[in-house]
């Protein structure tokens, strides 16, 4: 009974929306209708009337044999295939098949079904063409009706499919409600997306969303999901407000469908994540390992931390881990530590898990995608399995991950750097210089182009600028480029005075003087206002300065001892142990004892939905940063965003506080 509940039938659980209304019945292939089962003695007594007349015979006699030999027990009808007596039917059926009427034609189809021909059958090709070549002459229920018959078969028909889309979109003012459902379902199936019908699949959506069952409205986000459709965010709210009125009443499979749609559109649909959190943690025990693997990965895609849904997740999963396949684990593992949730059990919810990915391991040859996923999900909560780990940065794992249709080189850059700075004991394989050098060039043009130059960044290390003295005191750069986000590193002195450190020419390092700004009673009178939210006083620009407005680029250069510039993030140095560690320039030389700064400009994406709770990234850079050497300093994006619409003297004054605070 509990393997029967863990087993998902991708083929059959679809098709439930189908027993929902009559109407399908002709619109759809039903394997439950009742059939009398053919004597063995009737269909031998067929085989050979089929011998006897050597397969010439009229398109109704050919249909009433197919129809009585799908009728036999299940394991003669397997056997019937290695029969030469069926195979001369098959060929007198080819031979045939344009004098059979449409009605006869879809009666051999579905007897088809019954026998479970292989897809591949030549009977079934030559059934493929006759329907293309009169498909404009049917009617859209028949032609739904075979197109659900090859989806029983397995067989792919993209040619039938194209004639069946532009068909309905010609006659897409016809189409009745179950019409429409069936044609997302086969949308869906076909894993294909016509671009000239989305505009008039969403006014049909609103046109009858009302009308449409639940689990119908689960099968129509199924259809949109799986052929990868895009839908606008006002239908999926309009969908969304649906499904949370009636939650409770929907089957879980239906929701699941809701929930991998709204994932695919990142929507964030308040109402209903709360709904959800309400109605499905009682449900989690009697779900399948597959549907709360959907229910976690719709979560930690939106970002929705909800510790009641987790909870349950975490205490019901150890006793169905044995159903996970590689990829339920690596989900499991990467939304727990996406949302950096550790939940009561999590000693045996972590431990049973990376069983699972042991003995799955094999699975990763062909999905290598999957154990990176879950690594980091690891890495993300400070867990590192050096087995697992040793295999994934192997040299042939790495090529499988080249050969792979995702692209992996990000993540496995990040679990390297990541052991590397977390785990100096690791003594397993690692991945090679010239890897780490293509990925960080790789990853720091991308910053200089889409992170480095976001307002909020750019305005805050121009007031810095400002505030400290100029560029030379402040860096905007990723000092941890396999994080992927960006850093602004200001260096104070043990007395709290910037150090410059910022230096662009060789010869700067010699000439540069200490040009910041000293705070005194008469400046702090001249330019203070006020307090920040009633914290302690602050320092504003220097007036004497002109300030510099540009944004640094990654590339400024700090200088060796022997005078050649080198970049901070691309630096590499190699300790004794042999360990390959991103470090700072600042290191080769003595420098005088300081405290290095990581100012952190977050946004919303740092954080789990309407939060303050921080992802397992970001919690992952801090905790690395720190492990480094460097003060982790924030700038929340609940503070800074709205000071960007204040003054200059706020903005600088926050700044101060920030920069300055003793703590």
């Amino acid at each position: 009974e509990e393997e029967k509940a863990e087993r998902h039938d991708s083929k059959e659980d679809p098709r439930v929306f189908q027993r929902g209304r009559p109407e399908y019945r002709s619109l759809s292939y039903d394997k439950s209708e009742p059939r009398e089962t053919l004597p063995l003695e009737e269909g031998n007594s067929v085989l050979h009337s089929v011998a006897v007349c050597k397969g010439s015979q009229s398109p109704g006699t050919i249909l009433d044999h197919f129809c009585k030999l799908s009728r036999l027990p299940a394991e003669h009808r397997a056997a019937l295939l290695s029969d030469p007596r069926f195979n001369m039917l098959c060929r007198g059926a080819v031979q045939n098949l344009g004098s059979f009427s449409t009605s006869e034609l879809v009666g051999v189809l579905k007897a088809c079904v019954r026998l479970a021909l292989p897809p591949t059958h030549p009977l079934l090709s030559a059934c493929e063409n006759e329907f293309c070549r009169r498909a404009w002459d049917m009617q859209l229920a028949e032609l739904l009706l075979v197109a659900d018959c090859w989806r029983c078969l397995e067989r792919s028909v993209p040619s039938y499919l194209s004639i069946l889309f532009s068909y309905a979109n010609v006659r897409w003012k016809d189409l009745t409600l179950p019409q429409f459902v069936q044609l997302l379902y086969i949308i869906g199936e076909g894993r294909r997306s016509p671009a000239d019908l989305m505009q008039k699949v969403e006014s049909m959506i609103l046109k009858h969303l009302d009308a449409f069952t639940l689990e119908e409205v689960g099968t129509i986000c199924l259809g949109l999901f799986k052929s990868l459709s895009g839908i606008s965010d006002h239908v999926m709210r309009k969908i969304a407000d649906r499904v949370t009125l009636q939650m409770e009443h929907m089957s879980t499979y239906a929701l699941v469908n809701v929930l991998k749609m709204l994932r695919y559109a990142r929507l964030d649909h308040l109402p209903l994540l709360k709904e959800l959190g309400k109605v499905v943690p009682a449900r989690i025990p009697t779900i399948n390992i597959q549907g709360i693997m959907h229910i976690t990965l719709s979560c930690s895609s939106l970002h929705y931390f909800n510790e009641g849904i987790m909870a349950a997740v975490a205490m019901s999963l150890p006793s169905k881990v044995s159903y996970c396949r590689s990829k339920d684990a690596a989900k499991f593992l990467w939304s727990f530590g996406c949302l950096d949730y550790e939940p009561p059990n999590e000693e045996e919810f972590y431990s049973s898990l990376i069983k699972q990915m042991h003995a799955k391991l094999h699975e990763f040859r062909k999905f290598p995608e999957h154990l990176l996923t879950g690594l980091l999900g690891l890495a993300f909560v400070k867990r590192f399995p050096e087995e697992l780990i040793d295999y994934a940065l192997r040299d042939e794992f790495v090529q499988l991950t080249r050969d792979s249709k995702y692209e992996l080189k990000k993540d496995l850059f990040t679990l390297s750097r990541s052991v590397e700075i977390e785990c100096p004991s690791y003594q397993g394989s690692r991945l090679p210089p010239q890897f780490y050098h293509e990925i960080t060039e790789l990853v720091l043009n991308f910053a200089e182009q889409e992170i480095y130059v976001r307002p909020e960044i750019v305005e805050a290390v121009s007031l810095l600028e400002s505030m400290l003295g100029g560029p030379e005191y402040v860096k905007n750069h990723m000092i941890l480029p396999h994080t992927r986000s960006s850093d602004l590193e200001v260096h104070l002195a043990m007395d709290g005075h910037p150090i410059p450190f910022n230096l662009k020419d060789p010869v700067a390092d010699k000439k540069l003087k200490d040009i910041g700004v000293s705070l005194t009673d008469d400046l702090l009178t001249q330019l203070i206002t006020g307090r920040f939210s009633g914290q302690s006083p602050v320092e504003v620009e220097n007036k004497a300065r002109t300030p510099a407005q540009e944004s640094l680029r990654a590339g400024d250069c700090a200088v060796l001892s022997g005078g050649t510039p080198i970049t901070d993030a691309r630096l590499q140095v190699e300790p004794k142990s042999g360990r390959s560690l991103e470090a700072s320039s600042l290191a080769l030389n003595p420098q005088p004892q300081r405290v290095k700064l990581a100012i952190q400009v977050s946004n919303r994406n740092h954080y789990c939905y309407c939060s303050k709770r921080l992802l397992g990234l970001h919690c992952l850079k801090r905790r690395q940063l720190r492990l480094l050497g460097y003060v982790v300093v924030e700038l929340p994006f609940w503070e800074w965003f709205p000071l960007l619409k204040r003054t200059r003297l706020e903005k600088l004054s926050y700044l101060h506080y920030k920069v300055f605070d003793p703590a």
